[in-house]
């Protein structure tokens, strides 16, 4: 029969997760981790830390029938991961949190620790604390993830300017059709190997091209997509205080999505411009550095790289050109934690 944490209590399950990490890698800078009331770490002369946090809950941002516990880790990682690479960054600290039902079986915890350190062992980062809390009717991960970046390299979402191109990472709207497509098939194990399943199972950040684009100094802003393609494009709009004129021709829809929204009924554009985690990238540059850009990220891996459309003036709004020409005012339709 296996254990559960009601067995083992909350000092043994420190104990589990202790024996876990202990596998970790130095991580730089950090000269105290697990153990004490605090962790101690000293920042990279010449480098800015970043500091992010997000949660995901049972029943909202997950569904325990849907997905394993590693791959529940992993998930909860790479959204952190994303925002710090978005911004440029390098993932170091991991401070984790978790909201725990006293039924959950232990080894479900020894999973879901296996995944974070899949997903922070490449960048040499590591979990240097956290909490651990009874929740009665859900459970949830709280994840706040500490990265670094060169000083003055700093990727924001407020300093798009007219003009500029808009650039998109893969192909966002995956990860949303995978989650209807598993909540509409009931979570049938033939689903889960679904290239859009696994995108909603095990998203891919992109950190590394992220950092690769920072470097080159030729973007103007740029913002990680975990609201859906239109959701955040806003948040830049918003925030850089400009519009943007997307082109329907040239959006990125793989032969997957434009199947599976076929088999729902939809089409691939109701999961692309809404809610959907892909954490792909959405940049803005000048349009003479979309070649830097394109070497930058093909020079970290193959992913598509799609220009998409302009920055406009503000005035102008969110505007999608169909192909016939006509220009149709889109509004924002991203992600909203308390509308659902």
């Amino acid at each position: 029969m296996q254990k559960t944490l009601k067995d083992i209590g909350e000092f043994g399950l420190i104990t589990t997760i202790e024996s876990i990490l202990k596998g970790q890698r130095g991580v730089r800078g950090l000269r105290l981790g697990i153990g004490d009331d605090a962790a101690s770490l000293v920042p990279r002369q010449g480098y800015e830390l970043l500091v992010t946090c997000d949660s995901v809950v049972e029943g909202i941002h997950y569904f325990p029938e849907f997905i394993g516990p590693k791959d529940l880790g992993r998930r909860a990682m790479v959204l952190n991961i994303s925002d710090i690479g978005a911004m440029g960054g390098h993932p170091l600290y991991a401070l984790i949190s978790l909201g725990l039902k006293a039924t959950t079986p232990v080894h479900h915890i020894e999973e879901m620790y296996r995944g974070f350190l899949v997903e922070l062992s490449p960048f040499g980062a590591g979990v240097i604390g956290g909490n651990i809390t009874r929740s009665e009717n859900f459970s949830f991960i709280d994840i706040t993830l500490i990265g670094e970046v060169e000083e003055g390299r700093v990727l924001r979402r407020s300093t798009a300017r007219a003009g500029d191109a808009i650039l998109v990472t893969g192909y966002p709207g995956q990860a949303a059709a995978g989650l209807e497509l598993l909540l509409k098939g009931n979570g049938r194990g033939e689903l889960v190997e679904h290239p859009l399943v696994q995108s909603y199972i095990r998203p891919r950040h992109r950190a590394r091209e992220g950092k690769a684009i920072a470097d080159t100094g030729c973007a103007n802003a740029m913002i990680d997509i975990s609201d859906g393609l239109l959701g955040d494009l806003a948040h830049i709009c918003e925030r850089s205080n400009v519009g943007a004129l997307l082109i329907q021709e040239q959006l990125p829809v793989s032969d997957e999505l434009r199947r599976g929204a076929a088999s729902l009924g939809k089409s691939p554009y109701d999961f692309m411009f809404r809610a959907s985690d892909d954490y792909e990238l959405i940049i803005t540059c000048d349009p003479g550095n979309i070649h830097s850009i394109r070497t930058a990220v093909s020079s970290i891996c193959d992913v598509p790289l799609n220009e998409v459309g302009r920055i406009i003036d503000a005035s102008e709004g969110i505007k999608l050109k169909l192909p016939d020409g006509r220009l149709e005012p889109v509004p924002p339709c991203g992600w909203d934690s308390f509308a659902g």
